[in-house]
């Protein structure tokens, strides 16, 4: 019987993989998305679909430690000063959103002609948005670290910290519930405030000496099990004085952001942090009730769109009041026009103490589900339907009519430094750049930069380059370097061109363009890196000279070889670290080899007559 139940279980944990092996990649194949694939492959596999699990709620409250995880590592990224920047954007964007919200989805809920204390339980477990999904989205995006994202991360610590009082609530609002003391209530907040006080305090004064000792053990598994030890023990603290897992585990991880240990943490925590995460959109998907839904389809479509559309529409008027730009603000409010998983926790409490029965709490339930689902697909709608945002040009330029000498094309890292000899030497020089954030960083430093793109011919004679010298391609993007190259010389082709080559692809099709000079962008700083790598190991500083010249001869052979052949030629001119040796010199020998005795002078002698 034992081996049996472990067969059983081991086909749940196959079943569960697979789902997201398979699901996973079809659907970002398609422009769908992970999120999205995860939730398919939980409804596919989940009680409501092929039965493989028949209970998804105890694969849910693990799979909940993944948000968890994820928390903690957003924390390791915001050290305490950061996240003291944001208190304005926690309480008063956050506060100001979840108000709104909730008295609007109250108002959708009252107008269906529910009773105001379940409008109100339905209206603001909707209004706590999936932290799970918004987080994956952003970090999809690379857009956590923007100011808009981390607008949206404020929002999220604020909806966590808002579990606390509407659960207080919900125990006021239940039959019998006003005859909870004020005493009592007053006790549950004391206790929540005493455990994020003692977090801090544990984290700010016991956790390096910890991680410091473990550390002297040399025990790398030891080091994991001590990472999960914080995170999950953060968690359960904050659980048990009634507050959200998710913040414990974001405390914690900016209580450790500035410890020498931040990096080595991530490193332990990342692989159970992206799978528990799979497991947690799974898990929500088998959560997905397909009897509730098939039986009160025309109910749950119609809070679904309410509730997303009602949310959505709050969300932009608080962004817009708060002076965000339609864009973004338009962005928040598809992003987090969802309901999330704290939902599930605000409407079973509210389920335990009789203010909605367990149809409503399953109906409910499907709706944040669904709402979650169609987040993803919302999100691409968007990016169909909503053109992109014009660069206001306010303040900024327009190159026209220029005259300088030398005309530089991107003003980035690597243009800057391009024209200080130039600009030492008093030649005048005409600078363009198509980023305007960019433009506007330079004439800060006392840069007169102009609005201008490249890779237009117009804009090229309007930046003068007809009338230039010479024409500085410092752009970062091959493709861009390539066609301004392209441009110039059939345009201009007596106007000396310099190149910036991003690698030795780009390089060669710049030279087959007819630019005078390219220089790929990290050739010359490795050089030098090499160099002082060979100093630091006591080569001598003449030998360091004449190693560097000879790499630099050998890649000047190779270089003209690829440009003749191809650029899979010239590989006899690498020095590789494996295969078999090849018996020629590290590097040119100073001076030519002599024989030091007769016999070996007549050896030399017959070879060169055979020769």
């Amino acid at each position: 019987m034992a081996a049996e139940a472990a067969g059983s279980d081991l086909i749940q944990v196959v079943a569960l993989l697979a789902a997201g092996v398979v699901a996973v990649p079809i659907f970002k194949r398609m422009g769908l998305g992970s999120i999205l694939g995860y939730l398919a492959a939980g409804v596919v596999i989940g009680p409501f679909g092929l039965g493989v699990f028949s209970e998804s709620g105890a694969i849910l409250h693990v799979a909940e430690l993944g948000v968890v995880m994820f928390l903690f590592i957003i924390g390791l990224e915001m050290q305490p000063s950061r996240l003291w920047g944001l208190r304005r954007e926690i309480f008063g964007l956050g506060a100001l959103q979840v108000g709104v919200c909730a008295v609007l989805l109250t108002g959708v809920g009252m107008a269906g002609g529910f009773p105001i204390a379940q409008s109100f339980v339905a209206g603001a477990g909707f209004v706590l948005t999936s932290t799970a999904i918004v987080m994956q989205l952003l970090e999809e995006r690379g857009e956590i670290a923007a100011p808009k994202g981390q607008r949206i991360v404020s929002i999220l610590l604020l909806e966590d910290l808002a579990i606390v009082p509407l659960l207080a609530l919900i125990a006021f609002l239940a039959p019998g519930g006003a005859g909870t003391s004020l005493s009592e209530r007053l006790t549950e907040v004391g206790i929540g405030i005493a455990a994020i006080i003692g977090l801090v305090v544990a984290g700010r004064y016991l956790l390096n000496p910890f991680f410091r000792i473990l550390a002297d053990a040399r025990a790398r598994e030891v080091m994991t099990a001590a990472a999960l030890l914080v995170v999950l023990g953060s968690a359960l603290a904050m659980q048990l004085s009634g507050l959200s897992m998710a913040m414990g585990a974001f405390l914690a991880g900016v209580l450790l952001s500035e410890s020498t240990f931040r990096h080595q943490l991530e490193a332990d925590i990342e692989p159970f942090r992206g799978i528990l995460l799979g497991l947690f959109f799974l898990a929500v998907g088998m959560s997905l009730d397909l009897h509730v839904v098939a039986a009160n389809w025309k109910l749950i479509a119609v809070y679904v769109v309410a509730y997303m559309v009602m949310k959505a529409f709050g969300i932009y008027i608080v962004a817009r009041i708060l002076k965000s730009g339609h864009r973004e603000a338009l962005e928040r409010a598809v992003f987090m026009a969802q309901g999330g998983e704290f939902a599930f926790v605000l409407y079973s409490a509210a389920a335990a103490v009789g203010i909605i029965d367990g149809q409503a709490n399953a109906t409910l339930t499907a709706i944040v589900i669904i709402s979650m689902v169609l987040t993803p697909l919302a999100i691409i709608a968007l990016r169909y339907f909503t053109p992109r945002d014009e660069q206001s040009l306010d303040g900024v330029e327009v190159a026209d009519g220029l005259t300088g000498s030398v005309l530089v094309i991107g003003f980035g890292r690597f243009g800057q430094i391009a024209s200080q000899p130039l600009l030492l030497r008093g030649i005048d020089v005409s600078i363009i750049d198509n980023d305007v954030e960019m433009i506007q960083a330079a004439a800060d430093f006392g840069f007169k930069v102009y609005y201008g793109d490249g890779t237009r011919l117009d804009i090229l004679h309007a930046a003068g380059a007809g009338r230039a010298r010479a024409v500085l391609i410092c752009v970062d993007k091959p493709d861009a370097a390539i066609r301004i190259a392209e441009l110039v010389k059939a345009e201009f082709p007596l106007l000396t061109v310099l190149a910036r080559a991003f690698d030795r692809g780009t390089a060669l099709q710049l030279i087959r363009t007819g630019v005078e000079y390219q220089l790929r962008e990290t050739f010359e700083s490795a050089l030098v890196f090499g160099g002082s790598t060979l100093a630091a190991l006591g080569v001598d500083p003449e030998d360091v000279a004449e190693t560097i010249e000879d790499v630099r001869r050998r890649d000047t052979a190779r270089f003209e070889t690829q440009l003749a052949e191809g650029i899979r030629s010239g590989q006899r001119f690498l020095k590789g670290n494996i295969g078999t040796p090849i018996p020629t010199p590290l590097s040119t020998p100073r001076r030519p080899g002599k024989a030091l005795n007769e016999e070996t002078a007549g050896v030399l002698h017959k070879s060169e007559s055979a020769d």
